[in-house]
């Protein structure tokens, strides 16, 4: 277990305004891609909880039952495997949202793409795929320069 980081090491919107702009924009266009909203929601939160992004965590879920999802969903995103609170297609999206953001320790296998080629046409997989690699770099950011502190 890492040791907390008890205050930001940098603030990057100062001092890389031209990145943090350019993701900005990507964020964006990530938000205007057409995923169910309640979708999105669930991969935000599942790949923050992945890489232990507790403020992305907090943001994500407070987002979720501001839309409209139900608490006792989003307590069950770590375990959806377990759980039958979630559609075969949020199934999915679950799942290859665990192995985009473990890539490196998962290679994207074949099984987890087949099962996600059943529930999203082609441009939802590009589109999920790129919410995914948007979120995983956005907890890279805050976890590395220990924002979000506040």
């Amino acid at each position: 277990m890492r040791p907390p980081i008890d205050r930001p090491r940098l603030d990057s919107p100062s001092v890389s305004p031209v990145a943090i702009k350019a993701m900005l924009a990507l964020e964006q266009a990530v938000n205007r891609l057409p995923l169910e909203p309640s979708l999105v929601a669930l991969v935000k939160v599942r790949a923050s909880q992945l890489n232990g992004c507790a403020w992305s965590v907090d943001r994500y879920t407070h987002e979720a039952s501001l839309q409209g999802e139900s608490e006792r969903k989003l307590y069950a995103v770590a375990l959806w495997r377990e759980s039958p609170l979630f559609s075969e297609r949020e199934r999915a999206a679950l799942a290859w949202t665990e192995s985009v953001t473990g890539i490196a320790r998962s290679h994207a296998p074949d099984a987890d793409y087949a099962w996600l080629s059943t529930q999203f046409i082609e441009s939802e997989r590009v589109d999920l795929t790129l919410l995914i690699s948007t979120v995983n770099s956005w907890n890279r950011l805050r976890i590395s320069f220990g924002q979000g502190l506040e």
